[in-house]
């Protein structure tokens, strides 16, 4: 039975603070704005369907002293998977992704996604040359994908398997720009 995205979510993040966040649409961001109660250190897309990697890929090679986790749902990584591709021949050392999969395109009317149909995602990460990758299904496996995300002397990939559950719909602001001034902000101070 896949697990509750409500729950596997802040397991697997754990301290917010420890990363510079980048969230794909719908699930993912609410979920990270729940968790950071919309914060500083997260930048939430909203109507940029595929680029949370892409974005992420490119903090964690400008920013290379901190922790890069980007959040994304399978749907969203779908519309851009050719970036995996990218990030294994990078290799940046900072950089966590961590997959929600619940089978399904949750923006767009829950259409079932090619995951459900038995396309695997860890499988093409692993196939694109990221070394450090593991599929969560069961509770019990949650300390072990944290530690990976936060602990990994590489690029980890970590996808989770979770049923259809809504995300949280609340502290998040979608205003791009709002967003881009205050993690830009948030990035000059912590360089100081």
């Amino acid at each position: 039975m896949p697990l509750d995205r409500n729950h596997a979510v802040p397991a697997l993040v754990g301290n917010p603070a420890d990363f510079l966040m980048i969230a794909g649409l719908a699930g993912t961001a609410y979920e990270l704005a729940s968790i950071t109660n919309d914060g500083d250190n997260l930048y939430a897309l909203g109507g940029a369907m595929g680029a949370a990697l892409s974005m992420g890929l490119g903090l964690a090679l400008a920013q290379p002293k901190r922790r890069v986790l980007v959040a994304t749902g399978d749907g969203e990584l779908l519309m851009n998977v050719s970036t995996l591709a990218t990030v294994g021949a990078l290799q940046p050392p900072n950089l966590s992704i961590l997959c929600v999969d619940n089978g399904h395109y949750g923006e767009t009317g829950y259409q079932k996604s090619h995951t459900s149909l038995g396309v695997d995602l860890e499988r093409m990460a692993i196939g694109a040359g990221i070394g450090s990758t593991m599929t969560i299904e069961r509770e019990d496996q949650l300390a072990a994908g944290a530690r990976m995300l936060r602990e990994s002397n590489g690029t980890s990939f970590v996808l989770v398997k979770v049923s259809t559950v809504d995300a949280p719909k609340d502290k998040l602001s979608l205003d791009g720009g709002a967003n881009r001034v205050r993690f830009r902000q948030a990035l000059l101070r912590a360089a100081r």
